[in-house]
């Protein structure tokens, strides 16, 4: 049947229609109040004389569709589909940035992580936080008030001795017997959630009755803490309740076009004040249509978000707008409008974001150089850090079949790469090929050192390798007692970027994406590195091996012909004077007499022997 036979048998009811290519693949989703009538428009002379529509009419084959029962359905499913098939045709939100949330494990020995990414593992989630370096504050706060850790260490069973974090008063140590009590660990735990939950005057109330208690039993120093404790909770209280008097939570968005290439900045407003601005970009966007894209972006972003704001303001109003308030509003529970300042302070917000997106698009399509400090931010944020890293060493091993084993460490500080700190590895401890034991070496050997001599800590460790390589280099780390050192390594070929403490979360960046030429450029750099280094050892190796064979002749004479002449060959050509010259009579004749020596016979296999 032909297309536009098909098209006309189509029902009028709600649904969700799929535009296939010859191969079956699906090239467009979109969603209608009336599916006859939405996909018949389509073709339409004034819609195919569309660059867009026409290149779709043209390869589209075939068109299935999904009948729902009303627009609100249609546009979920239709989101859902969108993510499921990623059809070129559609508009796809292509952002490197997720927000976290603050991930409260299930274990019996809970701890708090910073995370990405939710999943249904028994775990209690809380977010999402704006800025990103807010949810890692609060783990931090969590760590030094309540002493509920982030570590990696497996609690199911007892060590031998506690980490670092304990000795600091960062964790109350389930991972040794004897340390706490499962009753106080539950107290610390209870608090966490109380914390996370924003019940901060349950929690003061919980605290101060625990002090008072403390302070009968004579444990002054206990009470004392937890008096302290309080003080910070209802400073805390007191600033959001603050806050809240302010404003209301608004995300606002703008967009600066020169098709295909789209720049958009989004402005989160929480509580009336700008608490952080995230950019996306597209390179793909032909026949960019704004009603078109901001219908198709705000259904990807907040259909599957756990946090909906009450308000958010975009610069054109869209055909299904209401239908998605309605959905949003049913999720959040609470009402959602989505507004077209046109005066007043809100327009004047929206034309500032406006700006910023006229900035970013230059920024990003015209190159300008970024400042060290939005780097060392963008990075951050990117891989989830809890600092900006003002300095990255990075690591690589390089050998042949697990000869001539080096290691290279090249620094980044800054916004540059800072070549008067680079360092050479040679692998005294390993046998064979295994890079794992090497990489294990050669972090401790340079974090050995740096504690040894009091010199600080990079803001972020980085691995050439994949997941094996990053564990080496965290046990390593680990073994020395530091367990809060930011690590990640960049896989090859796939370049997926891991992240110690969330390798279930990989980060994969846009190609185009400046975080990830950066990245790479310091692998690269740190590659080449290694290779040049190996390659020199490798070289010396076979220079050397030639003239080691000299009876008579000491390695102290070998370095000084070889540092005379450049190579064995041509100490081989030297004359015998030339030789004395450099190494004495008796030394040069020996030289002469080996290369003199004619050649042992080599036999070919399969020669035929002389009868």
């Amino acid at each position: 049947m032909d297309l536009r036979e098909k098209v006309g048998t189509l029902p009028f009811s709600p649904g969700v229609y799929l535009y296939k290519d010859a191969g079956g693949r699906v090239i467009y989703v979109g969603k209608a109040k009336s599916l006859r009538n939405r996909v018949r428009s389509y073709f339409a002379e004034d819609k195919l004389a569309d660059v867009k529509t026409g290149t779709l009419i043209s390869e589209a084959a075939d068109i299935d569709y999904i009948l729902v029962d009303n627009e609100k359905e249609a546009l979920a499913l239709e989101n859902n589909l969108i993510k499921q098939y990623k059809p070129r045709f559609n508009i796809l939100l292509r952002d490197d940035k997720t927000y976290p949330y603050i991930k409260l494990t299930g274990e019996k020995y809970p701890r708090v992580y910073v995370t990405r990414r939710l999943k249904k593992d028994g775990s209690t989630y809380y977010g999402p936080y704006f800025p990103g370096n807010l949810a890692h504050r609060l783990v931090h706060f969590i760590h030094r008030h309540f002493q509920v850790p982030s570590c990696k260490v497996d609690l199911t069973r007892f060590h031998p001795k506690p980490c670092l974090q304990f000795h600091i008063h960062r964790c109350l140590g389930p991972c040794v017997q004897g340390l706490t009590t499962d009753d106080a660990y539950a107290a610390a735990v209870r608090d966490v959630r109380l914390f996370l939950e924003g019940r901060h005057t349950d929690l003061a109330r919980d605290l101060r009755g625990r002090m008072e208690s403390a302070a009968a039993d004579l444990r002054f120093e206990e009470a004392a803490g937890l008096r302290d404790l309080i003080t910070t909770v209802e400073e805390i209280e007191e600033r959001q309740k603050m806050a809240a008097a302010k404003g209301d939570d608004v995300d606002i968005f703008a967009v600066y076009a020169e098709p295909p290439l789209v720049a958009l900045n989004l402005f989160h407003l929480r509580n009336g004040q700008i608490v952080d601005r995230r950019e996306i970009f597209w390179e793909d966007q032909l026949d960019y249509e704004p009603s078109q894209f901001f219908s198709s972006l705000l259904k990807q972003l907040y259909l599957d978000q756990q946090f909906i704001p009450a308000e958010i303001h975009v610069p054109v109003d869209f055909e299904d707008r209401e239908a998605l308030e309605e959905l949003l509003g049913e999720k959040r529970h609470r009402k959602v409008e989505i507004r077209t300042p046109q005066r007043g302070q809100k327009k004047h917000l929206l034309d500032l974001v406006e700006t910023n997106a006229k900035h970013s698009f230059d920024a990003r399509f015209r190159v300008l150089k970024p400042s060290s400090k939005a780097i060392q931010e963008a990075l951050q944020d990117a891989l989830n850090l809890p600092d900006p890293p003002a300095r990255i060493e990075c690591f690589d091993i390089s050998h042949i079949q697990g000869t001539d084993k080096v290691a290279s460490m090249v620094v980044w500080e800054d916004g540059r790469m800072k070549k008067s700190d680079y360092r050479k590895f040679i692998i005294k401890t390993v046998v064979g090929n295994d890079d794992f034991a090497s990489m294990r070496e050669v972090v401790t050997r340079r974090y050995s050192r740096l504690q040894e001599e009091k010199q600080p800590l990079p803001g972020l460790v980085l691995i050439d390798g994949g997941l094996g390589q990053l564990h080496a280099a965290a046990d390593a780390l680990e073994a020395i007692g530091i367990s809060d050192q930011a690590l990640a390594s960049i896989a090859k070929r796939e370049e997926i970027i891991y992240v110690y403490g969330q390798e279930d979360e990989p980060v994969v960046l846009d190609r185009f994406s400046p975080i990830l030429h950066l990245i790479q450029s310091i692998r690269d750099e740190a590659h080449r590195f290694a290779v040049t280094f190996h390659r020199s050892r490798r070289a010396a190796r076979q220079l050397t091996s030639e003239l080691d064979r000299i009876e008579g002749v000491g390695a102290r004479t070998v370095q000084k012909l070889l540092k005379h002449f450049g190579s064995s060959e041509l100490v081989r050509a030297a004359g015998e004077e030339q030789l004395a010259a450099v190494v004495g009579r008796a030394a040069a004749r020996r030289v002469k007499a080996f290369y003199e020596l004619p050649a042992a016979p080599v036999e070919t296999p399969g020669a035929r022997q002389p009868s």
